[in-house]
């Protein structure tokens, strides 16, 4: 008799389930070489096992059908003699009288849509040199940049060519132009001038939502996981031949990494695209949380949650991120709804990692929070931001803090923020500085755990945000300076959504997941209609890699910040920015893993020019004067230019900060000074 899902948890709850049906291995799917193909599939309560096997990933019958044996631990295998690669297969499961049709959950290749798993020898999908493939060094500070690969190169505007727009390959186009004119940059090119470290790509697993058959403008942003170990078909160029969406995705990756690049792979573990899943049909709620009810757990508002903290859906959770490390070379992970996974899991995954490429080689982030309630079981603790002490601090949380402080809450689209005009945000803004270090709000040991941001996907855009709140569009450039300015001044680790930096807008939608590509395309044209917009963002980035005391992501990195005052609308402080003091305040400390090493920021800003900042931040209507500490400053930026620090004016004694300006001053280190004396006395 075919269990309910409450019958189901209960059983699966019992001791001697796991005892008698946790498998350790880590060979699960199917491996395939010259000296044959083996299959494992884990389905503990089925009563028989067939294997099927087609010429086809979407059409025809199959041409085998071979029962599988059960071996201990639930696991059903199959050995042939021959190499299977390129061939499409699928299960035929009686559970409880029950049978069913399912694809592998544990593949590496399908076919169009997912519905057949492929077999696949992933040496047989490797671009050439991929073994000589490497990351580019870590960089001091790291700049991560949100992109979907459709939105990416959709539009006409990016002058990439036709076959390429909104694929894989558009990736390793290097030297794209505004209409292919020659000369106003797009794509990679552009992203390299404006300095970003780290491109953080949405999810480009094998999602349900968009038909890989069907019309090319289809789109969806891709939180609907299928196979969680296949990359997305309708990116690439064919998506009826398994191996071909494996090699492109592989070639995106080497190519970033050859531009200078860091990938980042947005993934969505907390459910599946339904319930009707893979999981479902192999072993029957297992995969899934399930409320004392009997009904589904929906904490991620998509109609179900994984349980992560039962011990085969965490193993498979953790084998498919070291996946993804191993065979495609991803350099870190961004966590969708993390906290909808438990703590135990995501610091084991990071003690993982850190065994396998070295202490902080991948970086580790994600949302700190859950859509809703989840019916997590025992006594595993979501890794959500109330959670943060439990959390390795080796990973990081997106701080809505900050984010809600500079530009207002994103669930109320006409609260403004402190850059908008909002009053009595200014001790949130102090904090967001220092990360959020030695708070109330958040218990956080190092900015490496801080992801500073303003806007990502979710939500309006920072421009559109500005465009509800502020009536007076002549102010809204200069606004959004400001929040850029703002939040590229506090410590953590920063990101930002693609076209941020040229005020993207989708016309003030919040949720455009299934929107058109037209509305969610990056608009290369205005790259360029913002030209001032985009290079206040590139001078304000290549300054921060200047900022060792804004880069510190030592355990003590929030002693740098002092002299903090505030006013109504307007703060202001200073920041240690001497590079050798990273090592005073805990160099040896084991949280720096979302950037640089204590004493590799040592290394790289020896050269440093300015010993203290002050920075001040003004959101009034008018202008605010400032008294500063004892000696000459150098204006590094301010609302006009963020490229000040090239030829920077000095001044002291007082600054005058203008209505809706961030001023950035620094003083010269004595080192610096001799320097320049010498410099001049040469010329002379």
């Amino acid at each position: 008799m075919i269990k309910s899902a409450a019958e189901w948890k209960q059983y699966y709850a019992d001791p001697e389930f796991h005892e008698k049906y946790t498998y350790e291995g880590h060979n699960l799917g199917v491996q395939c070489s010259d000296n044959g193909t083996v299959f494992r599939l884990w389905s503990p309560c089925a009563e028989s096992v067939f294997l099927r096997l087609y010429k086809d990933g979407s059409c025809g019958n199959y041409y085998a059908y071979i029962r599988m044996d059960k071996g201990d631990k639930g696991i059903w295998k199959y050995c042939a003699a021959q190499d299977l690669h390129g061939i499409y297969y699928d299960y035929e499961i009686t559970i409880d009288g029950e049978t069913r049709e399912t694809a592998d959950p544990w593949a590496k290749a399908c076919g169009v849509n997912g519905k057949r798993s492929m077999v696949v020898d992933l040496s047989k999908t490797n671009p050439k040199d991929w073994d000589m493939d490497k990351a580019p060094d870590k960089p001091a500070e790291n700049i991560i940049y949100e992109l979907h690969v459709k939105e990416f190169s959709w539009d006409k505007s990016g002058g990439f060519p036709e076959s390429y727009r909104g694929k894989y390959k558009a990736f390793s186009c290097e030297d794209t132009t505004l209409y292919g004119d020659g000369i106003h940059k797009t794509g990679c090119a552009y992203l390299k001038d404006l300095g970003i470290t780290h491109i953080q790509l949405m999810p480009c697993y094998d999602y349900g939502s968009v038909d890989e058959a069907g019309e090319e403008a289809e789109f969806n942003w891709g939180y609907d996981p299928v196979n969680y170990n296949v990359p997305e078909g309708s990116y690439a160029t064919d998506a009826h031949h398994g191996e071909v969406r494996i090699r492109e995705m592989k070639e995106m990756i080497q190519s970033l990494h050859k531009q200078g690049f860091r990938v980042v792979m947005d993934v969505v573990y907390n459910h599946t695209y339904s319930l009707d899943s893979w999981f479902q049909k192999t072993a029957p709620w297992y995969f899934y949380r399930v409320n004392e009810d009997g009904s589904a757990s929906n904490g991620s508002a998509c109609g179900n949650d994984t349980a992560g903290e039962r011990l085969m859906c965490a193993n498979y959770i953790l084998d498919s991120v070291l996946y993804w490390a191993e065979e495609y070379h991803i350099d870190g992970f961004r966590f969708d709804l993390m906290g909808l996974l438990d703590v135990k899991l995501m610091n084991r995954i990071r003690r993982e990692l850190d065994l396998r490429y070295g202490k902080g080689e991948k970086i580790l982030y994600g949302e700190p929070w859950a859509a809703s309630r989840t019916a997590m079981e025992g006594d595993a603790k979501g890794a959500l931001k109330e959670n943060l002490q439990f959390l390795d601090s080796g990973i990081g949380i997106f701080c809505d803090n900050t984010r809600n402080a500079v530009k207002g809450s994103v669930f109320n689209v006409d609260k403004a923020g402190f850059v908008n005009g909002a009053r009595g945000l200014e001790e949130d803004m102090l904090k967001s500085v220092r990360a959020w270090q030695k708070t109330e709000e958040l218990d956080v040991s190092t900015p490496a755990q801080i992801i500073t941001y303003a806007s990502a996907h979710d939500n309006q855009t920072l421009w559109d945000k500005i465009a509800d709140t502020v009536p007076d569009r002549n102010r809204w450039l200069e606004i959004n300076k400001m929040a850029a300015a703002v939040y590229m001044t506090c410590q953590g680790n920063l990101f930002l959504l693609s076209g941020e930096e040229f005020a993207r807008t989708k016309n003030g939608l919040d949720n455009t997941y299934n929107e058109s590509i037209e509305l969610n395309r990056l608009d290369w044209e205005r790259a360029w209609e913002y030209e001032e917009l985009v290079n206040y963002y590139r001078g304000l980035i290549a300054l921060r890699k200047q900022l060792p005391g804004l880069c510190d992501k030592s355990t003590e990195a929030w002693k740098r910040i002092g002299n903090m005052w505030f006013e109504p609308l307007a703060v202001g402080f200073t920041v240690d920015n001497t590079p050798d003091r990273i090592s005073d305040y805990g160099a040896d400390n084991t949280a720096d893993l979302l950037s640089d090493s204590a004493a590799g920021i040592v290394s790289d800003y020896k050269d440093t020019a300015w010993d203290i900042l002050s920075i001040v931040y003004n959101s009034r209507e008018e202008n605010l004067k400032v008294k500063l500490p004892d000696g000459e400053w150098q204006i590094l930026a301010d609302k006009e230019s963020s490229f000040r620090w090239e030829k920077p004016l000095e001044i002291s004694g007082e600054a005058l900060v203008e209505p809706r300006e961030v001023l950035i001053l620094g003083k010269k280190t004595e080192g610096e000074k001799e320097k320049s004396r010498r410099h001049e006395n040469d010329i002379r």
